[in-house]
């Protein structure tokens, strides 16, 4: 049955309950740093990460049982990226109810219209919170810490984005450690600024860099609220109530 079991609901419960909850497996305690992660469903878009963090694809759930979880095409998709067979993979996505899920699965089978995972495992809920990345490309600006103003910007791009950091793209340099101030554009979205460390310099390709940036911690509300701002952009819903001019975190 492999390490997670799966529970299915009663016929009689609504269409939300009819999705299946992923339990983590007896041996894992059961406390505050390991609850139970939140529900795949058939029809749950998932975006699939290579281990640098690179984007690979996204597609929505076909099929999923403890052994093995197949993606199809998105709406309006061409096709598929090909990966190698054995490649290990991370997965993100958000369940109904606003949890990210986060999970790592072996390439069992790529083609240009589907992609089959083997030996799906799921992270727990409290590691979701600090791990879930959603692929996304926006534009960023970062700042020097002193630039309490915003006024000297360096255009950047947006490589993912969780509730603890970011990825960013540059052509600037900067070093490991340093502390810098994030405004970050996200569609529809008024700008949100961050103060983050980088943690993680690579050179991507020359003369271009990725910094992975740890964001100063947010408070639950923070995290909620931009919880369901990266759902809705996965999701592909648009904004439409009124937002303040700058978001500040």
């Amino acid at each position: 049955m492999g390490i997670f079991s799966f529970l299915t609901h009663d016929d009689d419960e609504d269409e939300e309950n009819d999705s299946i909850e992923i339990e983590a497996s007896a041996d894992i305690e059961r406390d505050s740093d390991h609850a139970l992660t939140g529900e795949l469903f058939e029809g749950m878009r998932l975006d699939v990460m290579d281990k640098d963090g690179s984007p690979l694809l996204s597609g929505r759930i076909t099929s999923f049982d403890p052994d093995t979880l197949s993606l199809g095409r998105l709406p309006g998709e061409l096709s598929f990226k090909i990966s190698p067979l054995g490649t290990t993979v991370s997965l993100s996505g958000y369940d109904k109810k606003l949890i990210p899920i986060c999970l790592s699965a072996t390439v069992s089978e790529s083609t240009r219209t589907t992609f089959v995972l083997k030996n799906p495992k799921v992270e727990s809920h409290s590691e979701n919170r600090d791990n879930f990345r959603l692929p996304y490309s926006a534009p960023v600006s970062l700042y020097r810490k002193e630039d309490t103003h915003f006024k000297s910007p360096e255009d950047c791009l947006l490589v993912n984005i969780s509730t603890g950091g970011c990825c960013v793209q540059s052509e600037y340099i900067h070093m490991e450690d340093e502390v810098l101030r994030i405004r970050v554009k996200l569609d529809e979205y008024a700008p949100l600024n961050f103060l983050g460390q980088i943690i993680r310099c690579v050179e991507h390709t020359p003369g271009v860099f990725w910094y992975g940036i740890l964001f100063a911690q947010l408070t639950e509300q923070e995290i909620s609220a931009l919880n369901k701002t990266l759902y809705n952009l996965q999701m592909g819903i648009k904004e439409t109530r009124i937002r303040k001019e700058d978001g500040y975190w």
